[in-house]
């Protein structure tokens, strides 16, 4: 061996980033190999993180040490905080990044740590030691051991791009090369693997384009940032003074009556409808055939112009995903509003690539069948940098662990957006490429965007994710939102002081003093104005304050889902042993005997969310598990 790691991450993804260093900040020894260090980090489709649920992510994965939320903030070119209609209770940040800055930023925060080392090469095999995963060999015939490894390679697996029905080119993306020796290990070894797609609008000069006629759409950028940790470099907003990248615009047009009339007459040359391609793509990000087909009652389909960074006047279409030849593509941007004159850079084009069904991992991503293996990211049927991200950590931090011999990390969906990711993952399945929604959650007032620090911070220092100054200003920024609300309930507020908030929220004015903490129990009525009015000077973070008011005025709310995420841990806590018997337990349906011996949960609590397990089944399962434990004279 050329060299021996704690663990080897392949691929250099979002998902791959996130594993090595979970791994590396847990102690591990830790190799990143990647085809091209150039491509570490980087984004293959729209330069935007976050977005409703997947903002989340970003911060809940930024609570457990990665490093996405900071890439993010050295990179923002636009932000918004979607959903701000509904309540600060379910906004969702979004920020569009300058996508060379953040490939940079990934980078350097990656080489940040002594014990991770980023390789180039191409992974050919893995080296095996019976059932066991022992290193790995490139192309290049360097060959690297390791306890375990972590598999994060996309689109790249027998990856094979559509440009209409006669164009293919294999790579996992454009300019680089498919993965093939691997896919094919992996596919002997045993494992059941499938085919997904997914696409790629094209991408424009913004030179050429008509910004008269198009609605703009500017930054609403005020003091966010998606990390809580701010030491680790120089501060984006100090004393009020912007130090984030400059914010630039997007624009808004729309895809008219031409260019829904220009797919239609060439819908046989798109890869996806000419039969070029059979593979299922996500739903929730359909193609614009697609929506040509879906949808032919709409009049228009929106598009945004999204900047690419700060250094080229390219712009990305997004809503505009197709795999219609070149040509055709080029004639219906030029239907559209504003892009009359417009150049195409890069034409957009669909992507078939494997994945290997989750049901065939346990909840800490390790291949059941393969000790030591680890998948994470669009190997798994996900979609998304976020979900990439949100696995790639869990799947790090467990190899480290696994690697250390310590007891994994297991998120339960009462404790994050990860939590459920992986669990529907493993538990569930997929039959189509997974995306994160808020409707996914069962606890999705409890679980936010702006309290992923106070929900998961106890379990990075358990773990050890965190550095000692770290640890300082997450207990300071976690201590913020007591105090905030100890504020609240302590102080009170009298009429003079309160009307003009209550007055402008729409509401009615006092009669008497009241508590603070009642005020703000009031609708349209913020926590920080009414601190404001009553004088009380606080240096406390905005977003703290913003938590404590979220926890005081949904209160009721709030308990009880906190009650039904109590009860789901305390059936989390009843362990399901690896070897049950579960053919043999005839008190259960057959198809729950099928489900259960082929995902093999966990828990209990894991068990009663697979589909076809029903509660009956549930109770009978404790009768049979309970028998089985007391062995053959219990029979």
């Amino acid at each position: 061996m050329e060299q021996d790691f704690d663990v080897l991450v392949v691929g250099a993804g979002h998902a791959g980033t996130e594993a090595a260093v979970a791994a590396a900040r847990l102690g591990a020894t830790v190799g990143l190999i990647t085809s091209a260090l150039e491509t570490i980090g980087q984004m293959s489709c729209n330069p935007a993180i976050g977005g409703v649920a997947k903002g989340t992510v970003v911060r809940e994965v930024d609570a457990l040490g990665g490093i996405m939320g900071r890439a993010t903030d050295l990179s923002t070119l636009q932000f918004r905080m979607l959903n701000r209609g509904k309540g600060p209770a379910v906004w969702s940040p979004r920020a569009q990044c300058d996508r060379g800055l953040y490939r940079r930023a990934a980078r350097s925060l990656l080489e940040r740590h002594d014990n991770l080392q980023t390789i180039q090469g191409t992974v050919a095999r893995l080296l095996m030691d019976g059932d066991s995963v022992r290193g790995v060999e490139t192309l290049e015939g360097r060959r690297f051991g390791a306890k375990c490894v972590v598999i994060t390679t996309g689109t790249f697996l027998r990856g094979r791009m559509h440009i209409g029905t006669t164009t293919q080119i294999p790579g996992g993306r454009a300019g680089d090369a498919a993965t093939t020796h691997l896919a094919e290990q992996l596919e002997n070894a045993g494992l059941q693997v499938a085919r997904f797609k997914t696409g790629t609008p094209p991408r424009i000069d913004g030179r050429t384009v008509d910004f008269s006629s198009l609605a703009i759409q500017e930054s609403e950028i005020d003091r966010f940032d998606y990390s809580w940790s701010h030491f680790w470099t120089t501060p984006r907003v100090s004393n009020g003074v912007a130090r984030h990248p400059a914010q630039l615009p997007c624009w808004i047009t729309h895809l008219g009556a031409a260019g829904k009339e220009i797919i239609t007459r060439n819908i046989a040359q798109s890869a996806m409808y000419g039969g070029a391609i059979a593979s299922r793509g996500p739903r929730y990000c359909p193609s614009v055939e697609d929506k040509i087909v879906k949808f032919p009652a709409a009049a228009t389909h929106q598009l945004f112009l999204e900047p690419e960074g700060h250094d080229t006047a390219e712009l990305y279409v997004n809503g505009l995903s197709t795999s219609l030849p070149a040509p055709v593509q080029l004639e219906i941007l030029r239907s559209i509003p504003g892009l009359e004159r417009v150049r195409m850079n890069r034409a957009g084009y669909a992507i078939e690539y494997d994945y290997y069904p989750p049901t065939q991992l346990d909840q800490t991503l390790q291949v059941k069948t393969v000790p030591g293996l680890f998948f994470a990211g669009q190997i798994n049927g996900t979609t998304g940098y976020e979900e990439a991200a949100g696995q790639g950590l869990v799947a790090g931090a467990n190899a480290a662990l696994r690697a250390q011999q310590r007891d994994p990390l297991v998120l339960g969906r009462e404790t994050s957006y990860i939590g459920v990711l992986v669990d529907d993952l493993v538990t569930r399945g997929v039959d189509e490429p997974y995306r994160l929604f808020t409707s996914r959650s069962e606890f999705r007032l409890t679980v936010r965007q702006d309290n992923a620090l106070q929900r998961l911070s106890s379990i990075a220092t358990r773990l050890g994710l965190y550095s000692e100054e770290e640890q300082t200003i997450a207990e300071r920024r976690v201590g913020e939102v007591r105090d905030a609300i100890s504020m609240a309930e302590n102080s009170s507020i009298r009429p003079e002081q309160a009307d003009p908030v209550l007055l402008a929220a729409g509401g009615t004015a006092l009669k008497h003093a009241m508590r603070i903490s009642e005020v703000a129990k009031r609708n349209g009525v913020a926590l920080a104005e009414l601190f404001s009015a009553t004088g009380i000077a606080t240096d406390l973070a905005p977003e703290s304050v913003l938590s404590a008011e979220l926890e005081i005025k949904y209160a009721g709310y709030f308990e009880r889902e906190r009650t039904h995420a109590d009860r789901m841990s305390r059936m989390g806590e009843m362990k399901l042993e690896p070897d049950l018997p579960y053919e043999e337990m005839t008190m259960l349906s057959f198809e729950s005997r099928q489900k259960l011996a082929g995902i093999r949960p966990r828990t209990l609590a894991q068990a009663s969310r697979i589909p076809g397990v029903n509660p009956s089944d549930l109770q009978n399962l404790l009768i049979e598990v309970e028998r089985w434990r007391r062995g053959p004279a219990s029979s």
